[in-house]
């Protein structure tokens, strides 16, 4: 059993981090969805903390994307002005930008807690982990950009590394909350309802491989293939794209651009697991309600899971319809939000099974 000897200022530390790197990763996917990921050809730790200063560093930075990214420009921005590219650059460098003041809003203070002796044995532990996922994600970021970089092949960062920077980023974010957590809400030993928390626990392992091949659908921009809801066979678009096992091989699952078919994987994946989400999720739901004697915050998690649960797969539904000729910034960035909003419920719901029970709201 932990005692609650975190300080709050230690929690509200903990908690900025949390709503920051849920940020950061919104700010990631409304980079990916205005083809912004590749507008900064250089990884500079120091000096990429500034954006150009002046007309002439601006015209650099444009072409150097130019030519670095020379697929993506030719493909898509063959027509871009200059105030048409410090947009994209904007993004870009923004998301990088916000990395960076993470950075120092962790450090600063950990230095002096870590000083003041405020962070128990376990919370170091926790921050730890913290630390690895927050640098892998930082490395892998830079290689997922590297990877669309002065490649003939490739209009796109590769989906797959995205799908992992995106993971690991899940992984940071589910950490850190869940630190949190055990900081704002002690552990309390003892768990009435052994069978629904394995219920719980699966869901989370499910969502967390629903993220996953949501950044594959995502990388791929998998939804333009197929945007129609709920069936399979409208267009037919879908199925032929699964028909085209002249595909399957390693060439065309690496060289998923000039192909179809794991696209159409992608898509068939992300549909069936939100369906298999939400059957678990009810399920789930209807069997905690029927519990006797559930504390307060867990018949809370429970609510908000399930409406989350519902609004999420909703959101999936209108930017699925609204992939015309381009994924739509506004329902792909929610629906990438509201991923994170989800894992957060549930990792509540979860925590809930052994936390002290003489908690109010």
């Amino acid at each position: 059993m932990q005692s609650n000897t975190i300080s709050r200022a230690v929690q509200v530390w903990l908690f900025i981090g949390v709503v920051m790197v849920f940020f950061q990763v919104v700010l990631g996917g409304v980079t990916r969805l205005t083809d912004s990921g590749l507008s900064i050809t250089e990884w500079n730790v120091i000096q990429g903390t500034l954006p150009p200063m002046n007309e002439a560093e601006w015209q650099t930075a444009f072409e150097q994307y130019k030519q670095a990214a020379k697929k993506q420009y030719e493909t898509l921005h063959a027509d871009m002005t200059l105030s048409e590219f410090k947009v994209i650059f904007f993004w870009e460098y923004f998301h990088r930008l916000w990395a960076r003041t993470m950075g120092f809003v962790f450090l600063f203070p950990f230095v002096f807690f870590v000083w003041k002796k405020r962070l128990p044995g376990w919370l170091l532990k926790n921050l730890g982990w913290v630390i690895g996922l927050a640098s892998l994600a930082a490395i892998f970021g830079w290689i997922m950009v590297k990877s669309g970089l002065n490649n003939d092949q490739r209009t796109w960062v590769s989906a797959y590394k995205l799908a992992t920077h995106l993971s690991i980023a899940t992984a940071l974010f589910g950490v850190l909350f869940w630190t949190w957590l055990r900081a704002f809400q002690p552990e309390g030993g003892g768990n009435p309802f052994p069978e629904l928390r394995r219920f719980s626990r699966n869901f989370i392992i499910l969502l967390c491989l629903q993220i996953v091949f949501g950044g594959l659908m995502a990388g791929m921009r998998a939804g333009l293939i197929h945007p129609h809801f709920p069936f399979f066979v409208e267009g037919q678009r879908l199925i032929h794209a699964l028909s085209a096992t002249a595909e399957v091989n390693v060439d065309g699952v690496v060289d998923y651009e000039s192909g179809i078919f794991m696209k159409g994987v992608a898509q068939v994946l992300h549909r069936l697991t939100a369906w298999a989400l939400f059957i678990l999720g009810t399920i789930f739901y209807f069997r905690l309600r029927q519990m006797p004697h559930i504390t307060p915050r867990l018949r809370l998690g429970a609510n908000l899971q399930m409406g989350m649960l519902g609004l999420q797969f909703l959101l999936g539904v209108l930017t699925i319809i609204n992939c015309i000729g381009k994924v739509p910034l506004f329902f792909g960035a929610v629906h990438q939000a509201g991923a994170l909003v989800l894992l957060a419920i549930a990792l509540f719901v979860n925590y809930q099974f052994s936390a002290e029970k003489n908690q109010s709201l």
